[in-house]
């Protein structure tokens, strides 16, 4: 195919009349090679070590979704890097933040962009964010002779739904089974620890910054006890991820907002180290 396209210096028709609104299924068609679940693995033995990233968490607030993510990729019992990005923008009104094997996650969420702005184009319309998440779905669900072998990508998805007019979270399995969660999510090794301290934290009423602050709490409380997620690291100036999702679209906030948001939180952790009390009743 590339050499009778460098013999003609055209695209084949095909190229130009794609058959479907999915990105991957025209993929499948002419190169499925370059998906990632279509590639050949030579047989491995014993654990693959390659980056890793962790930890990813949302939750939701009256008029949108907040989606962060720590800094930190891990190697077995190294830190590979300390200022990963693991959260991106899907497209206007979604995002995706990544844990699991941290080169094919981005890959994977490359690939999920290029699916929506393919159906975009192709239809005229956007996927619902119902839709969205299904195609992800689809994606995580390709990649499962991958995850099988030890190189699994478990990703977490947030958008604001300009139908239900509310932001929603959608999390994952490694079989590409989808769950929509209410209020709050997190994936990745320092889920645990996360979502324990997005339970006692969490209302339905929160604002656009109490929910910021709430999920670096929760981040901080990963990294507490969850050696593969990093913390705040002031000296460096390395701070989560937080992004913001409403009917405005999606925003992420900027590196002065981030900081001062962790610094806050560090101040007080100086006074209460193990974080924010919650009410016995």
């Amino acid at each position: 195919m590339e050499a009778n396209t460098r013999s003609t210096g055209r695209l084949p028709s095909a190229f130009l009349t794609p058959g479907s609104s999915s990105f991957m299924d025209f993929l499948s068609e002419h190169q499925p090679e370059l998906l990632p679940g279509k590639r050949t693995l030579p047989p491995v033995q014993g654990a693959i070590e390659a980056p890793h990233g962790t930890t990813i968490v949302a939750v939701t607030f009256p008029g949108g979704v907040v989606l962060a993510g720590d800094r930190r990729a891990t190697m077995g019992n190294v830190i590979a890097q300390r200022d990963i990005e693991k959260v991106f923008p899907a497209d206007e009104y979604s995002a995706v933040g990544i844990a699991g094997t941290a080169g094919l996650a981005v890959e994977m969420v490359k690939l999920f962009q290029l699916e929506l702005e393919h159906f975009e184009k192709v239809e005229g319309a956007q996927l619902s964010l119902e839709g969205k998440a299904n195609r992800l779905s689809t994606m995580i669900r390709s990649n499962l002779g991958m995850a099988m072998q030890g190189l699994a990508v478990v990703p977490l998805f947030a958008g604001y739904d300009v139908d239900r007019e509310k932001g929603r979270i959608f999390s994952y399995d490694v079989t590409g089974g989808r769950s929509e969660e209410q209020g709050y999510a997190a994936t990745g090794s320092g889920s645990i620890f996360a979502r324990g301290a997005m339970k006692k934290l969490f209302r339905s009423d929160l604002s656009e910054a109490e929910a910021t602050t709430l999920v670096v709490q929760a981040l901080y409380d990963a990294a507490d006890d969850d050696s593969a997620t990093g913390g705040p690291d002031v000296a460096r100036r390395i701070y989560p991820i937080v992004t913001v999702i409403t009917e405005d679209g999606f925003r992420r906030l900027t590196e002065d907002e981030a900081s001062d948001i962790a610094r806050s939180v560090l101040e007080r952790r100086l006074e209460q180290p193990d974080g924010p009390r919650a009410s016995l009743l």
